[in-house]
């Protein structure tokens, strides 16, 4: 197995030690803040806990895989020997390019430099570098223990190497890699994301739905789909002679739709307000926190439910 550098030990951080740790690699945290790296092995050992109450542990004990994480105290002591290095520091382009950086001159010359970044693209933090053929973007869907789904983005100078084994990686893992060809805004993921956020602010904003509609509606309609199938497999089971024929019977509907859907709305305009207040009335601010811990327990059982329902099905 690999030595695993995790570069900044916030919750993506952490999540990604989980991550690793589960799949049997070493997994040595840095972070410039030991605040940041003080509460990490307390904070993964309770979700570990919670993993294996839900049979996500690959069939390990806690103890086998929060033994697998350490704390580094330095940046090279993290960096040294490892194989793959995912950073994670805050979204900001100075802070990548320094780090990075940083990164490639204390890796080894064989090293993956990976980032965690959501928004910024690879190359406006990597072009400097004089290994900049090894890095690239593995963007997840927090947190990556629990969701498989990873974006795998390479800037113009990375190498097919790299990203072969990017992917070998995050599959042996047990991540659901999205190998881009070609950097761009957005990635995959949160275009999809932003495409339905659009649509959902503007029906409110518009007066056509409620908040919890909306929710309603993804929640308790596509969704159920979702969970287990992609927009494309989707149309391809909803016609009686698959993609072709959807699109023959119902591009038009969506044709007619589309001229309505290119105004937008401004999230923090006066839809806000509608939104944050029926948001707290269903759920009171204070209780975020409790919320979050259902929604990741929920997607354990979730998890679980797939694994189990993957192995019925042979998928």
């Amino acid at each position: 197995m690999a030595i695993v550098a995790i570069v900044g030990s916030g919750f993506i951080g952490r999540a990604w030690a989980i991550s690793f740790a589960r799949a049997g690699h070493d997994v040595r945290m840095w972070d410039q803040s030991p605040a940041a790296t003080g509460g990490a092995r307390d904070y993964i050992e309770g979700v570990l806990g919670d993993l294996s109450a839900n049979d996500l542990l690959r069939g390990q004990s806690v103890d086998t895989v929060l033994g697998r994480i350490a704390i580094a105290a330095e940046l090279a002591e993290a960096l040294a020997g490892a194989t793959h290095v995912q950073e994670n520091t805050p979204e900001n382009l100075d802070v990548k390019r320094a780090v990075f950086s940083l990164i490639d001159r204390l890796a080894g010359p064989q090293t993956i430099i990976a980032s965690s970044a959501s928004a910024l693209l690879p190359s406006k933090f990597t072009d400097h570098l004089q290994g900049r053929h090894r890095c690239l973007v593995v963007h997840p869907i927090n947190p990556p223990y629990l969701i498989p789904a990873a974006e795998v983005v390479p800037a113009p100078w990375t190498s097919a190497e790299t990203l072969t084994k990017t992917r070998a990686f995050l599959i042996d893992a047990g991540h659901a890699p999205l190998v881009m060809r070609r950097e761009l805004d957005g990635f995959i993921m949160n275009r999809l994301q932003g495409a339905l956020l659009e649509e959902a602010f503007r029906l409110v904003a518009d007066g056509y739905a409620s908040v919890e509609d909306v929710d309603i509606g993804i929640r308790d309609g596509l969704a159920l789909r979702w969970s287990f199938m992609g927009p494309f497999e989707t149309i391809d089971l909803n016609a009686p002679g698959g993609v072709r024929d959807y699109v023959d019977r119902y591009q038009g509907i969506y044709s007619n739709i589309f001229p309505q859907m290119l105004r937008r709305v401004d999230w923090a305009g006066e839809v806000m307000k509608t939104v944050e207040a029926e948001r707290s009335k269903r759920l009171p601010r204070e209780n975020l926190g409790d919320r979050q811990v259902w929604r990741d327990r929920r997607l354990m059982a979730l998890a679980a439910h797939k694994k189990k329902s993957d192995r019925e099905f042979g998928q």
